[in-house]
């Protein structure tokens, strides 16, 4: 394979892996409407194309046309920048997410994964707290007062939470001996999935990940019963959109993380892994929907205390156990 013809490889899995994230953004927000509506006994979209399936592209066309202002008072460049930077931070996550061993297509074969990077786990806690710039800077940059209280929220939940999570899966770190998102799915393959021997870990890491995601109950950052909208009150036309999109694709990430870490990945008998993968996306997708549908969002005080005084000590637990645990099967 020739240098031009690796980058034309790399272009094209690049291309094909946004199109179909954003894809799935679209689609997830239009079954999240449509499950809603059945958990509330009502419709769902249902009016635009067959069964309502045009929905995503209706609401895409009615944000391009939809005033793109800046509040007086705002820093400009910033408040431009902010939805750029989650965006940017929830897209190049994808690249270590391994969806598959290889393909093969015209004769070469093709890993299913951006970049095999031996600190995969690590990169994405790095893009993660690099997206969240993006929301506490959209906040501060706004000029207004219930979108920096908004911003402000979110600096604290990130705080509270990732500690817990970043805890969760260092059980699985443990186990797996390896930072790389291949090896532990390769792992998985030749014992168990590690649901099994991690299963508080992956209650923990679940939480912290509806927390991680601002999704209800813990959507304090924009809960418009107080802050009208939080971090992106201000924000109209595409620039909300792409904060709608990181969110989302936030979520898709995150279940996609959860499902290579706890759930196998892209393993499992007859289908390929790519479909396996999805399925597990799928089912923890589902969980975030009818989370949202079910439970009342926390108080402040609630949401703070919950991180610290529950997730933090259950985590450090799990972590303790899983350590005593490996270091005496060590020794025999």
């Amino acid at each position: 394979m020739t240098g031009d013809e690796t980058f034309l490889v790399i272009v094209v899995k690049a291309v094909v892996v946004i199109f179909v994230l954003i894809s799935a953004f679209a689609y997830t927000l239009l079954w999240e409407r449509k499950l809603i509506g059945r958990f509330q006994a009502r419709y769902g979209p249902n009016r635009t194309g067959l069964h309502g399936y045009m929905q995503p592209l209706a609401d895409v066309v009615k944000l391009i046309f939809k005033e793109d202002f800046v509040p007086r008072g705002a820093n400009r460049f910033l408040f431009h920048l902010a939805p750029m930077i989650s965006v940017f931070a929830a897209v190049a996550a994808v690249a270590v997410i391994p969806f598959g061993t290889t393909l093969n297509a015209f004769g070469e074969e093709i890993p299913l994964v951006g970049a095999d990077l031996n600190v995969g786990v690590l990169f994405l806690f790095a893009l993660s707290g690099i997206g969240f710039y993006g929301l506490i800077l959209g906040g501060w940059a706004s000029g207004n007062k219930y979108s920096l209280l908004g911003s402000a929220r979110t600096a604290a939940q990130l705080v509270s939470y990732e500690v817990a999570m970043g805890l969760s899966i260092v059980g699985v770190i443990m186990l797996a001996q390896s930072l790389s998102l291949v090896d532990i799915v390769n792992a998985q393959r030749d014992t168990v999935w590690y649901i099994l021997f991690q299963p508080l870990g992956f209650l923990i890491f679940l939480v912290a990940a509806v927390a991680e995601t601002n999704r209800a109950p813990f959507d304090l950052p924009e809960a418009e019963s107080e802050l009208v909208a939080g971090y992106h009150t201000e924000y109209g036309g595409l620039k909300f959109a792409m904060f709608f999109l990181a969110e989302y694709v936030n979520m898709i990430i995150i279940s996609a993380l959860g499902a290579t870490l706890f759930l196998g990945g892209f393993a499992g008998p007859v289908l390929p892994g790519v479909v396996w993968l999805a399925i597990k996306i799928a089912v923890l997708l589902f969980l975030f929907i009818w989370l949202r549908a079910t439970l009342p969002r926390l108080r402040y005080d609630q949401l703070m205390q919950f991180g610290w005084k529950v997730l933090l000590p259950l985590a450090t637990l799990n972590l303790l156990i899983t350590a005593v645990i490996i270091g005496v099967g060590f020794q025999n």
